[in-house]
């Protein structure tokens, strides 16, 4: 698409003949006066204002300044007859991005000037958009765990990733929704663009539709202003709606047209806007069961699940929990400054025989709590919170082969051996119990020289 520009001049042959000049390289629109060019702003998003100094009632630099206020404010350059150095440092002061005596002015050089300041923005939304995508710390690599659950939904998102299909998360809460949503956005061609997510169960169904889709001035109780929804703010990127079967209604009808159309309007308004915006979203809820209960949209449903991520619950991937202890533990104990290296062989034991209810990130706050409370290098059976430790194999010793001191291969090997236990030494239930295929327990016993166990 062609960058847009507004052309705003009070003299008919001069924004005509700008207007001639550039509107091979640009979708140009023109105003005489600065209410009509506010007028036009208001409405759509322009990628330049170029404007007069001299206006009717408004100079340009009033124009510019309110350009400036608005959620996405164009760039802004600046033209006048009435050249001066007092002008141009005002001119910058105010929010212009550029200067261009009227009297000098090139159709070349305003071209060079306008298609500098565009590649200048692109560059600073991308930095921006590069640092906000570190600052998250999510990716793949993140992603931990060597199940075969995990690298089943791994695969998944790998294949995913590079398409335009829209996926839908399921699992319970605490399982990682989010995280896997982000790894599928940062391996996309949209990686630079924006990742927008919203919890649509923390709004009721007024303000998550205002909040989606945006609402003019005046479209309700409170709203004072215009706001730019979160499918605009998601423009080229992807759009994360978390717990979509609490939406209701009305949302579902505008989000299937979405969808069909890639098209919506804001709240309070009938002029169409137009989204190039990937949709991931993710429930803990049955939404077969909510489409029997007449709760949520059948064409909807179908729409949403292109393609379908079961992420498994800790219980049924128990062999990662060593792993994912461990690394919490790292981050925990970097972010408090605590000496914090490893468990002891019992607090392992406990982690590993608890149930989690709550997932990754139940077992996330545990390790965090076990590291604040730990007074030596290594998190104790006391360290854990009583949840955990409740339940644990402290009683039951007899269960575990290990040594004080515990690492993540000793605990796999210990998981290894008390599955193999339980299930009286039949391997492909002991996988089974452990989440990991019949091939991974046969190299993990290779690797642990239990071939003859």
């Amino acid at each position: 698409m062609k960058p847009t520009l507004l052309i705003v001049d009070d003299e008919k042959p001069t924004r005509e003949g700008l207007r001639a000049a550039l509107e091979e390289r640009y979708d140009v629109y023109i105003a005489e006066d600065a209410a009509a060019a506010m007028g036009l702003l208001e409405q759509e998003h322009f990628d330049v204002l170029l404007t007069d100094f001299r206006l009717p009632n408004e100079d340009g630099l009033k124009l510019i300044a309110r350009a400036k206020s608005l959620s996405r404010p164009p760039i802004c350059i600046l033209m006048t007859a009435y050249g001066s150095e007092e002008l141009a440092v005002d001119a910058m002061k105010r929010g212009a991005d550029d200067y261009i005596a009227k009297g000098r002015l090139q159709i070349d050089e305003l071209e060079m000037r306008i298609a500098r300041a565009l590649r200048q923005q692109n560059l600073e939304t991308e930095n921006v958009s590069l640092r906000q995508q570190l600052d998250t710390r999510f990716g793949m690599e993140n992603i931990i765990g060597e199940s075969e659950p995990v690298r089943e939904v791994l695969e998944v998102v790998k294949q995913v990733a590079p398409t335009r299909a829209t996926v839908l998360l399921r699992g319970e809460s605490g399982t990682g929704k989010e995280l896997v949503a982000k790894a599928i956005h940062l391996l996309s061609p949209r990686a630079k663009a924006p990742l927008v997510t919203v919890h649509c169960a923390a709004l009721s169904p007024t303000l998550l539709e205002s909040e989606l889709f945006g609402h003019e001035k005046g479209a309700f109780t409170g709203a004072h202003e215009r706001r730019i929804g979160r499918f605009e703010l998601a423009q080229g990127g992807t759009l994360f709606l978390d717990e979509i079967g609490e939406i209701d209604a009305t949302i579902q009808i505008k989000l299937l047209r979405f969808l069909g159309e890639r098209t919506f309007e804001r709240v309070g308004s009938n002029k169409t806007q137009t989204a190039d915006v990937r949709l991931i979203t993710a429930t803990n809820k049955n939404l077969e069961e909510l489409v029997k209960a007449g709760k949520f949209r059948e064409d909807l449903f179908f729409r949403l699940r292109v393609v379908e991520i079961e992420l498994p619950p800790l219980r049924e991937r128990a062999s990662d929990i060593p792993l994912l202890a461990q690394s919490f533990l790292r981050e925990f104990a970097t972010e408090n400054g605590k000496p914090v290296k490893d468990f002891t062989a019992d607090a392992m034991a406990a982690l590993t025989d608890h149930a989690w209810p709550g997932n990754v990130r139940e077992l996330r706050t545990a390790v965090e709590h076990a590291v604040v409370l730990a007074h030596g290098e290594r998190i104790t059976l006391r360290d854990l919170p009583v949840s955990v430790k409740a339940g644990g194999p402290a009683a039951t010793p007899a269960k575990l082969l290990a040594a004080p001191d515990l690492t993540v291969k000793d605990a796999e090997k210990q998981l290894i051996i008390r599955a193999l236990k339980e299930c009286d030494g039949n391997r492909t239930r002991a996988a089974k119990k452990l989440g990991m295929s019949r091939r991974t327990m046969h190299r993990k016993l290779h690797v642990y020289q239990l071939e003859n166990f």
